[in-house]
């Protein structure tokens, strides 16, 4: 298993990858622009090659972007719409760019129209962002909170190919998934393999839960002083089918505000710890 942390862009692309040795990552996630403005932070050719390699001259292995978090792909709002397949479009192009792995998104939200309309419209401006890109590929991200949301489950979304799957671990846990016992993974990744197939899991989020299973709230807690905590960590990073996966920090650390060396090592020793032994 990759282990690393989502890491700021501050000052130029190339430092995420300064900050990310600083920690010891293996995986990164990173922002292409600031997460709540429309606003694209144009890079130049220079800039991509610049990251390329310093990340060719480091031990992170995988990077992957996240969208913003304006963007809802099921709307019909014709302006929101608009700025949605803008946007994506951007990041994926910065992921052409950088060679990441993928963009991850969140689905979108119904507002007043069916989960099926809804659906529809999310794979319509995701087809047309790929489109318009040559590599990179979306990562679907599983929700929590409202019903109203898409992506709180795994059915199949349809679609092109470069799609894929991001899974994390507070979401889940908040919306009623059971992620810390062996025999919840096991069944959660079943129905994963089942519904989607495993070969579209690309990413995981490591993130503890301030919340009850089934709360609906995605508020994420240091690791492992949440919900979810040691024990339901060790079963959610030791499930056998996860391991070689990239899996990303987003946070908080141990002290409350970013993530520090220190838990990337805590999180390390939960994983090693969860493998089960002869795994």
């Amino acid at each position: 298993m990759l282990i690393g942390a989502h890491v700021s862009t501050g000052g130029g692309l190339s430092k995420a990858i300064e900050r990310a040795e600083d920690l010891r990552c293996e995986s990164i996630q990173i922002f292409n622009q600031s997460p709540r403005m429309w606003r694209p932070t144009r890079y130049s050719d220079d800039d991509f090659a610049e990251f390329r390699e310093a990340m060719d001259a480091s031990k992170v292995e995988v990077v992957a972007i996240h969208a913003i978090y304006l963007i809802n792909p099921a709307t019909n709002d014709r302006e929101m719409r608009k700025k949605s397949l803008d946007s994506l479009t951007h990041a994926l192009r910065v992921g052409d760019g950088i060679g990441a792995m993928g963009v991850v998104i969140h689905p979108g939200a119904l507002k007043d129209d069916t989960r099926t309309n809804a659906r529809k419209r999310a794979v319509k401006l995701i087809k047309e962002a790929l489109a318009e890109t040559e590599r990179c590929p979306i990562l679907y991200e599983n929700t929590a909170g409202s019903p109203q949301l898409l992506g709180r489950d795994f059915d199949k979304t349809g679609g092109p190919k470069r799609l894929g799957l991001c899974i994390d671990s507070c979401h889940l846990h908040a919306t009623g998934y059971d992620v810390r016992t062996p025999q919840g993974m096991k069944a959660l990744v079943d129905e994963i393999d089942a519904k989607i197939g495993l070969k579209q899991l690309k990413l995981l989020h490591v993130n503890d839960s301030r919340d009850a299973r089934g709360s609906n709230r995605d508020r994420h807690a240091a690791i492992p002083n949440g919900e979810i905590g040691r024990k339901g960590m060790r079963a959610f990073l030791g499930e056998p089918r996860l391991q070689g996966l990239p899996a990303v920090l987003e946070g908080p650390g141990i002290d409350g505000k970013a993530v520090v060396r220190k838990d990337i090592q805590i999180v390390r020793r939960i994983h090693r710890d969860g493998i089960p032994k002869g795994g």
